[in-house]
């Protein structure tokens, strides 16, 4: 019997058809901003301070930053994240409506 670590084959749903109003599109900014807060505050709370190179060992990271001072690589981490989770929760038949 296989270890199911090494069996694992990811297989996320094809959202390439999905397409996003620009409401939406501004809405996985704010996502994707509270997405590296949350990271940010995960990684305090364990320990973790600021350090211009990632070390593990004395749990240092470039990234614990406010998101504004991120390099556009990360920021897109984040959006490509929060996008991602809005075109599910779209293919998956909800809608996301601003109360007005």
């Amino acid at each position: 019997m296989k270890d199911s670590k090494q069996a694992y084959i990811p297989s996320p749903m094809d959202l390439s058809s999905v397409e996003l109003p620009e409401s939406l599109i501004e809405l996985s900014e704010m996502i994707a901003k509270n997405v590296h807060d949350v990271w940010s505050k995960s990684r305090m709370d364990e320990g973790w301070t600021y350090g211009p190179e990632r070390d593990d060992v004395h749990k240092k990271h470039p990234c614990l930053v406010p998101y504004e001072e991120l390099p556009e690589g990360e920021k897109e981490y984040d959006r490509n994240t929060a996008l991602n989770t809005i075109k599910l929760v779209k293919h998956l038949g909800y809608r996301i409506e601003k109360e007005k």
